[in-house]
């Protein structure tokens, strides 16, 4: 007998519909997968094998055929456990073929047959929505964050019998806890905790405020780490369509905790240098994202910087351009988006005590001139604030009054992004071409004041630009319409020039 069910393929963020086919003939008692499967699909023959018996189930004792289509596109993962093993029931009349015509399924199983939770169930509900099914079978661990697609009935199960119970009598599936949104974490970083480095404060808030890349050089305990730890809790919340992305990110790389529907909170990925440029970027032989997809609509912390391999560093240039990676494989391509606040921290030399009255620096100029150029020129281009930091004395750290909290300097950001929003969609950091020419709006005396730094400072054109960006995001912090003098000479500050 034949049976045919619906499932579905995971690559990249792309959810592909795969028909589940199985026949069970007479022949030699054997599972045969066809139609290119992967290790891991093809190890389910054993794990379908033994759910169906501890199940209650019998696995028939005729040769089991079970086709992957379309055999043209390579599959992989465990979520083909449970279609396969209600195709293998369904050819042998314990599921009713009535009810799996309209049904995608999806779970990995356990030898005793309870479901496990599998990667993608957020796209793949989406999938089943664009392709008009009625009905999506899933291990109930995955409910929630497929519960954020609408118009498509949930049919969590826990086990494999109790899949076979709702696919036969719908009406029997129970109700999960769902929690639509992820819980909001405690307030613990904010930035009142930073005792002075003033300038450095100030860049963070015209990172956040116009989503700029940022560059912190300092000795070791200076606060470098402190301060991008506390850069999401100056970033207004994520919006529905920002939160969807996030969560589809997530989902994918299999990170999403157990009934959790959409993330609420920007996420803030630090990885550790000696992440390889796949980790980082994404990729593999089954693409997946990587840290920069991960920190998308939030913030990347690349502390130590120059320890991070070179080639890591410049597969960084692309996607701080574009905001997306691309992934080409033979079969097909695969995008993934990237748009994140990148903040970067260094030591001034091997040593880290370079210009540090405290404590004497004892490596040769040789060696903190090879230490800086670990950091490339392109890549040192594409950052819009290079702010210097200098270690704070104790006196400083025992100050009677705190420094300005998050909650305050928060409220400017969301001013100087609605000012954004309202000439246009981009963040100032995004502007490019016109859409800068139009909206960075700069008086004539900031533009020769700019174009005489630029000389002096020998910039790039991209550097040159990216000051006048910064310029526009100062300005819109002050809530002036145009940019001026003042807010160019602050932008070439962060540059490693006043401007004077």
């Amino acid at each position: 007998m034949l049976a045919s069910l619906r499932s579905a393929a995971l690559f990249g963020l792309e959810a592909i519909p795969v028909d589940v086919e199985v026949d069970v003939s007479f022949g030699l008692p054997a599972l045969v997968l066809v139609g290119l499967p992967d290790a891991s699909v093809r190890e389910s023959r054993d794990r379908v094998r033994s759910a169906i018996r501890n199940s209650g189930f019998d696995f028939p004792l005729k040769r089991v055929t079970v086709n992957l289509a379309p055999a043209d596109v390579r599959k992989a993962g465990t979520a083909f456990d449970l279609p396969i093993a209600l195709g293998v029931l369904a050819a042998t009349g314990v599921v009713g073929t009535r009810t799996i015509s309209d049904t995608l399924i999806i779970g990995e199983l356990s030898l005793d047959g309870s479901m496990l939770p599998t990667r993608g169930a957020l796209p793949v509900a989406a999938l089943a929505r664009q392709r008009g099914f009625s009905r999506l079978v899933l291990p109930s661990a995955n409910a929630a964050e497929a519960a954020v697609v609408d118009r498509l009935t949930l049919l969590p199960a826990d086990t494999l019998a109790d899949a076979v119970a709702v696919l036969n009598d719908p009406g029997r599936a129970r109700a999960v806890p769902i929690r639509p949104c992820a819980p909001a974490p405690a307030e613990t970083a904010d930035l009142s905790d930073v005792h002075g480095q003033h300038l450095a404060r100030r860049a963070l808030e015209v990172a956040a405020a116009g989503g700029h890349n940022l560059l912190m050089v300092g000795p070791p305990g200076a606060g470098k780490t402190m301060l991008a730890r506390r850069l999401p809790g100056l970033l207004p919340p994520l919006t529905f369509d920002e939160a969807l992305e996030v969560t589809t990110v997530h989902s994918v790389a299999g990170l999403l905790e157990r009934h959790v529907g959409l993330l609420r909170d920007r996420p803030f990925r630090a990885p550790h240098h000696t992440i390889s440029e796949t980790a980082l970027v994404g990729g593999g032989t089954v693409p997946r994202p990587g840290e920069i997809s991960l920190a998308h609509h939030g913030v990347l912390f690349l502390d130590e910087v120059p320890e991070f391999s070179r080639r890591a560093l410049e597969v960084l240039r692309q996607p701080l351009e574009m905001g997306t990676v691309v992934v080409a494989r033979a079969a097909r391509t695969a995008t993934f988006p990237a748009r994140f606040a990148l903040v970067a921290a260094m030591n001034p030399c091997p040593c880290g005590f370079a210009g540090d009255p405290r404590r004497r620096c004892v490596c040769t100029p040789a060696q903190v001139q090879r230490y800086a150029g670990r950091l490339s020129g392109p890549m040192r281009d594409r950052l819009d604030l290079i702010v210097p930091l200098s270690a704070v004395p104790a006196s400083a750290l025992h100050a009677a009054e705190p420094g300005e909290g998050s909650a305050a300097v928060r409220a400017r950001v969301l001013a100087a992004r609605a000012r954004q929003r309202a000439r246009g969609a981009r963040l100032n950091a995004q502007l490019q071409g016109r859409g800068l020419a139009c909206d960075a709006s700069i008086l004539p005396a900031a533009r020769a004041r700019l174009a005489a730094s630029a000389e002096r400072l020998h910039l790039s054109a991209r550097g040159y630009f990216r000051v006048l960006r910064v310029g526009r995001t100062i300005a819109d912090l002050a809530g002036d319409d145009e940019v001026g003098v003042e807010h160019i000479a602050e932008a070439l500050q962060y540059r490693g020039e006043t401007g004077a």
